[in-house]
Formats: structure tokens, sequence, C-alpha cells
């Protein structure tokens, strides 16, 4: 998420409860009375995707007369300050920007979030919101890396400094797992139904993993807890869809140009939205059915269709693009050379290990990402896709490779955007021009990239990322082939010739 930067604009007040009905008639703003809402989810990691996705749906329940449902962020993060800062001044209130492909601006003001706590400043208010009777709903977005697991073994890594801080008698919490177990102790202790915690991070099976978590951080603190939360507390899986950049200053500034709102911390989105939840509320929960969310008594085929067609997607554009010195993603995605590229995976890579899924035109869906893809207003950054992707690829694409190399099936692109990868980790574009590596093993990464002219294989060789892809020798010669390609001739001609027509790899 970006920095909350720039000041106030001259003569225009700011976002906040007093100043909401001054706003103009091309903002819809909150037609409910946000004083009457009660806090009955509490979210940890109130990010612009929360806010363009989760918290819309939540305000469609305010609007419609659910008044028991009202959301209480939390910010787990110290880096979350700023947030905490932005939603106090505005009481919680953020305009939310949906940019159509022609241009049209769509702005709402959202007042869901009634509530907001920063828990490194007071973890205690924070648990005990999450014990209090009215919360029936603990909701997550913790990034793909938030549930501390291994890549290699899928464990939860229970010596983790700060999961260790927050295993000592009378600790003060900072992390979401000692945060949502002590709230969970309570409830038990009290003789309260547990909450339903509820994922909403791009993971496959996040409910589950969610899950896993938990109670491996709960059985660390007491084996007989762990063994209740792992039995009692419901982590229905979910699939959750739409494309939220980073706020820019010029996306603050656009907002008070045409719309006369000074919003610090506005979120900008694509029109697409959709979240399929599975139906394992036994708290309760609102009607969220009659507000576009897809109740489905298994997640599986949505969010596989999800993760390899758009996330994989994503970094199959990203990698490459930025090396060929592209900048945004619908830049890329226009490109007639990378378009086909991308097709070609969606198409001969990840659609044949997908299952069919119920109610859905899988070529319409991914003619339909395309088009999200290319949306030019969007301006979402090839950069902001690449960070962390030690996180993201082992989820996105990694499947797609191992499934296909399990059936024989095509893997030349996804070993050329792996490549391309280990090519961007060097530090440069083909032009010469810096590349950052933005991911928590930056440090690992970049040791084998640096190592790769004369090791090939030397930025696979992270096992706690790849496995033991480098020890399949199908894998390796494309992969091998296709950085050999990257380094003496660059992204577009290596591109080019994988879409070339040619034997099967």
């Amino acid at each position: 998420m970006g920095s909350a930067a720039g000041g106030k604009v001259p003569g225009m007040p700011r976002l906040n409860a007093t100043t909401l009905s001054t706003l103009g008639p091309s903002v819809s703003t909150p037609r409910y009375d946000r004083a009457a809402v009660r806090p009955g989810i509490v979210h940890l990691g109130v990010g612009g995707f929360h806010r363009s996705h989760q918290a819309l749906y939540v305000e469609r329940l305010l609007e419609a007369g659910q008044r028991d449902w009202g959301i209480c962020g939390v910010g787990v993060l110290p880096g979350d300050r700023r947030m905490a800062q932005v939603m106090a001044a505005q009481d919680g209130l953020y305009t939310l920007v949906v940019k159509h492909p022609d241009g049209f601006l769509d702005a709402r003001v959202v007042g869901s979030v009634v509530e907001y706590l920063f828990a490194p400043d007071d973890p205690e208010t924070v648990v005990e919101r999450m014990a209090a009777e009215a919360t029936r709903i603990v909701s997550l977005t913790v990034t793909e890396g938030g549930y501390n697991t291994s890549a290699a073994t899928g464990e939860f890594v229970g010596d983790a400094p700060d999961v260790l801080a927050d295993l000592r008698p009378a600790a003060t919490l900072r992390t979401s797992f000692g945060l949502v177990t002590e709230a969970l102790a309570r409830r038990r202790a009290r003789g309260l139904p547990p909450f339903t915690v509820v994922s909403c991070d791009n993971i496959p099976h996040n409910g589950d993993l969610a899950r896993r978590s938990f109670a491996a951080f709960a059985a660390l603190r007491d084996p007989d807890l762990g063994e209740w939360v792992a039995a009692e507390v419901a982590f229905p899986n979910s699939m959750v869809d739409r494309i939220t950049p980073v706020t820019t200053d010029e996306d603050r500034a656009e907002l008070a140009r045409r719309f006369g709102v000074e919003d610090a911390w506005p979120v900008v989105c694509e029109p697409w939205t959709q979240w399929v939840l599975e139906d394992a509320f036994p708290a309760g929960r609102p009607p969220l059915e009659d507000v576009g969310v897809q109740l489905v008594a298994d997640v599986a085929p949505y969010e596989l269709m999800k993760l390899r067609l758009l996330n994989a997607g994503h970094q199959v554009l990203a990698h490459l693009g930025r090396l060929a010195g592209l900048e945004y993603v619908h830049e890329a995605c226009q490109d007639p050379l990378f378009r086909v590229f991308l097709r070609g995976y969606l198409d001969e890579e990840a659609t044949p290990t997908l299952a069919p899924v119920p109610g859905i035109d899988l070529d319409r869906y991914k003619a339909d990402l395309i088009g999200r893809f290319a949306n030019p207003q969007v301006r979402d950054t090839l950069d902001r896709v690449r960070e962390n992707a030690s996180d993201r690829v082992p989820q996105f694409l990694l499947p797609v490779i191992r499934a296909n190399l399990a059936r024989g099936g095509e893997i030349r692109r996804s070993a050329a955007v792996l490549a391309g990868w280990a090519r961007a980790a060097e530090g440069a574009d083909d032009a010469g021009l810096p590349l950052a590596l933005v991911d928590p093993r930056a440090e690992a990464l970049g040791a084998g990239a640096d190592r790769q002219a004369t090791e090939p294989l030397a930025f696979l060789a992270d096992r706690d990322v790849f496995g033991d892809l480098a020890d399949d020798d199908r894998f390796a010669a494309a992969y091998t082939g296709a950085l050999a390609s990257l380094r003496e001739r660059g992204a577009r001609a290596t591109v080019q010739e994988l879409v070339s027509p040619r034997r099967r790899g």
C-alpha cells in the first residue's frame, strides 16, 4: 500500500463525518446512520484491497438495513500507524474510486469501517473487541506471507521471533496469531461461542491454511487450546478478486480536482469484483448472498481458476514485461506480443490444470481477464505485481508448472517467466536501467541471481521457494534455455520465439 502523502488542498475541507454532507452530488455517500451501526466484524489488515472489496460488500449490507455488521478495522503492524492516523482524522471514511476503461470514474464514500484500532499501541482493546459477544466474524488480509508457514514444508514456523515473543507469559501481543488466539481463549472461558475466522488472502485453501496456522500457534501456547481451535473454530475458504493498485498522489489530486473531495488515502480499483465464500458460519453471518457474494459448498474450483489464471497471469506479464522496459500492467497487456504470450499461457498451460468451475465459462472468463488487465485507467504497476514474488509465485505459478510436469503438459512459458524473475533479480532491465528486488527473501534470491551467469540453476536452488523443481530435467532444460536467451537477446526476442509456432517443449 502506498503512503498517504500530500497536504490539505486550500479551501477544501478534509473528508470526515462533519464534512460529509458538504460533498457534491457526483459523489455517493452513506445513506444510513453510522452512529447506529455496531461492529460485528473485526478485520485485521485494513489495506487497499480490503477497502475496495470486503468493506464495500459490507457497505451494501448497511445500506440494506443490516446494522449489526459494521467493521472494526485493526492495524497489526507498526507500519499501519499511518493508516490509523488517516482513519482517525477521517472518522473511518474513505473514498472508493472505480476506474472504468473508458475513463469514467465512479466515486463513493464508504462508511462501513465504523471503528479502527491500532494494536501496537493498545493490544488489549483489540483483544477485547474480538472477545466481545457482538463480534461474530474476524477476517484477515495479512498477505500471502502473513500465515508464517514454510514455503517448503507448509508447516507453521514456531520459532519466528515475534511468535516466540507472543508465547511468553503476560506478553504484549504483537502478531495476529497472539491477538486472535487470546480473544478465542477469553470467549471459551466466558462460555461464548468462537467467532468465525475468514481469510481474504490470495492463497489456495486460505481457510484451511488459516486453521493450521492459528491452531498451531494455539497449541504452542496450550495443547488443549490448540485442539479446541482446530475442532471448534470455523475457517471457511474464500476466493476474492478485485484489482486494486497502490494509491498515488495523482489519485488524490484527481479526486480533489474532479469530485471536490480531499481524502488523505482514497482507494482506486477496477469495476470487476468477485467474492466466493464457503458457507460455514456457525456463529451466524449477514445475508451476504443479497449483496453479490457467491455462497458455495466448495470454493476450490473458483480459487484455482483465479489463482492460476489471474494471479499467475499477473506474474506472466510482470517479470518479462518489466525486463522489456514496460511499466504498467495495461501497457504489457496492450502490447500485441505480450498479449499473445499471456493468452498462450492461459490456454495451453493454466487451463489444462483446472477442473470445471460451476457456473463459469472459462473462455469468457479469460477474455474478460485480458480486458481487465488492459484497462488503461487502473494504472497498476508491474513493480507492484513483482513485489514479494517469493510469496506469490509458489502459490500462483509453481502449482501450474508441477501439474503440467506430472501430466506431460506445456511448460515453456512458465519456465520463461521464472527465468525472467531470475534475470530481473540481477538488478537491471534489458536497457540496463535499475530494477529493485522487493522481496522478503531478497538477499538469498539476489545471491542466487548473482551466480547464475556461471551456475544457470543457482536461482532455483532456493528450495524454500522452489522445492525440487531444479531436479526435473525437462523443466531445467526449458528454464536454462530461456535464461540464456534472456541474457543474450533480451525479453522481447525471447517472448517472440515462444509465441512463434514450433514444436511443444
